[in-house]
Formats: structure tokens, C-alpha cells, sequence
């Protein structure tokens, strides 16, 4: 049982990473950015190749960032300067991502056994704790940024862009620089993960964004009416319930073969509860409204 929780918490604290990359398009910009399907193994791709040349293990986890950023630098291209859909633009890129990720490795698989990874240049560091750092340090950063004047600018690009170009900031920019730090979030992401399980494959990106959208559904679900818990909190966490719950799924049985079968039934499970609950507060709050206006009226034409 140790050894499962132990399990869980290693692979939702990585896409926790995931998550918090994913938050930005989805939750911030209100995009949605197929491109993290491509930038996901494109991480792993880049670690593979620098591990291969001997590079230092951290510095392979900023390359495989920088290599992520642009991938968001292009998705952003092709949507704010081509003038593609932004669903478009996400899964063009994803698509060439999946033919770069193999020019880069060259084939389809490579195994880490024989390359220093940061899990065994790091032995006197538990996976978990380590893994956990990595997590935790991109939420502070993450949370820092959002604190800055770009990271105003990036939530009311979101929120509304002819409100941020009637200030003189060029909403576009912003669009671009949004998706690359989402990518490159997602890209360290699949570096760590590369580097845990030990291999890099190019169909490891599959289903990427629909986790990362899961975790932050579920995060927020769980977590929303705790007013002192950060959204990034939120999705980080979201993360770590989201596997505890596949986990525990194959513990009953499941075969594995349903593992998305599974994640779409809770995403589905957690959207639809949410989408009831907003419905039956928004008709609670139409009632108010009108019974507030029925007594008005009676109380005006008592006056009368």
C-alpha cells in the first residue's frame, strides 16, 4: 500500500507541473491549446538527446523548457499572425511536434538506463522530495509572475482583451508570451517524467492536455470554497487527486486499457456536477431577483 501511495504522489506531483501549465491557457487565457499533446514529449525528446551527449541533467530540464517555449512562440504565430483558430493553431503544431520529436531522437523509444538523470545524480534525495521541489518551485515562480505587471496584463488579456488594447498593450504579444511559458511548463514537465520512468517516447504526449484540463477541473471542484487556497494550489493538488483516482481505479480491477475511458468519465462526472450546481444557483438567484421586484412593486402601489 506504501509503495502505491508512494506511486501516486510521484506521478501526480509531475503532471501537477503539467497542470499548472495547462492553467494558464485554460484558465487565464481562455484557450484551448492542443499544442501541450506535442510539447510534452518534445521535453522528453530534448532530455533524451542532451542526456545522450552527456549534458548535465538540470541543464537538459532548460533545454527541454526552451524547446517548449517554442512551440508556444509558434502555436501563438499561427493564431495571432496567420489568423488560424486557436484550437487550429494548438493541434497543427501538435501535429508536426510528433515528426520534430522523432527527428530529434531519432527513433520512436530511447531508454535512460545508461544516462545520468537527475533522480540518480540526486541519490541522497528521495524521488518524492525531489519531484515535489520541482513542483513546488514552478507554483512559486508561477504565483510570483502572476503578481507582476505581465501577469496583470496576461489575466486581463483573459479576461478582456479590448480593455488591455484600449491601454496601449498589444494583446497579441501577450497572447504569445502566455502560451510560451504554458509550453515550456509542459515540456519541464515531460523532461521530469522522461527521467523518472526511465525512457522517452513519442507517444507519451497523448492525452496530455485532457490530464492537465482534469486536474484543474478537479482541483477547483474540490478546493473552490477554500477562498485562501490559490488557483495554482488548486490545480497542483488536482493533480495528485486526479491519479490518486485512476490509482485507485486499477486497484479495483480496471484494466488499464480504460485508463481514458476513466479520465473522461471524471472530467465528465466533474463538469456536469459543476454545470448543475451554477444552473440551480443561477435560478435560486433569478428567483430572488424577481421576487425582489415583485415586492417593490407592491410597495410602490401601496404608496400610490
Amino acid at each position: 500500500m506504501e509503495g502505491f501511495l508512494l506511486s501516486v504522489l510521484e506521478q501526480g506531483l509531475i503532471f501537477a507541473i503539467v497542470s499548472l501549465g495547462v492553467y494558464i491557457t485554460y484558465k487565464i487565457l481562455d484557450f484551448p491549446d492542443l499544442s501541450v499533446d506535442g510539447t510534452f514529449p518534445l521535453g522528453a525528446a530534448v532530455t533524451a538527446l542532451c542526456l545522450s551527449k552527456g549534458i548535465n541533467p538540470l541543464v537538459a530540464c532548460l533545454f527541454s523548457i526552451f524547446a517548449g517555449m517554442i512551440g508556444g512562440l509558434i502555436t501563438g504565430m499561427l493564431h495571432v499572425k496567420l489568423k488560424i483558430t486557436n484550437l487550429l493553431s494548438g493541434i497543427l503544431v501538435m501535429i508536426a511536434l510528433y515528426s520534430v520529436n522523432l527527428r530529434i531522437m531519432g527513433k520512436s523509444n530511447i531508454s535512460f538506463f545508461k544516462f545520468n538523470t537527475i533522480f540518480t545524480s540526486a541519490k541522497f534525495i528521495n524521488s518524492v522530495i525531489l519531484i515535489a521541489l520541482f513542483a513546488v518551485g514552478v507554483k512559486l515562480l508561477l504565483d510570483l509572475f502572476l503578481k507582476t505587471k505581465m501577469g496583470f496584463m496576461l489575466k486581463a488579456v483573459g479576461d478582456n482583451e479590448q480593455l488591455v488594447t484600449s491601454l496601449g498593450v498589444n494583446k497579441d504579444t501577450i497572447k504569445i508570451i502566455g502560451l510560451m511559458i504554458s509550453n515550456g511548463i509542459v515540456a519541464l514537465g515531460g523532461s521530469i517524467m522522461a527521467q523518472h520512468q526511465g525512457y522517452a517516447a513519442v507517444g507519451m504526449g497523448t492525452g496530455t492536455v485532457v490530464i492537465g484540463l482534469a486536474a484543474v477541473i478537479l482541483g477547483e471542484a474540490v478546493l473552490k470554497r477554500l477562498k485562501f487556497v490559490r488557483a495554482t494550489t488548486m490545480a497542483l493538488l488536482g493533480a495528485v487527486l486526479y491519479k490518486l483516482a485512476i490509482g485507485a481505479s486499477l486497484r479495483m480491477g480496471l484494466p488499464p486499457s480504460d485508463l481514458k475511458l476513466i479520465t473522461a468519465v471524471i472530467v465528465i462526472a466533474v463538469l456536469g456536477t459543476n454545470n448543475l450546481s451554477f444552473s440551480f444557483k443561477g435560478r435560486k438567484k433569478e428567483e430572488r431577483e424577481v421576487n425582489t421586484i415583485a415586492t417593490s412593486k407592491k410597495s410602490i402601489q401601496g404608496i400610490q
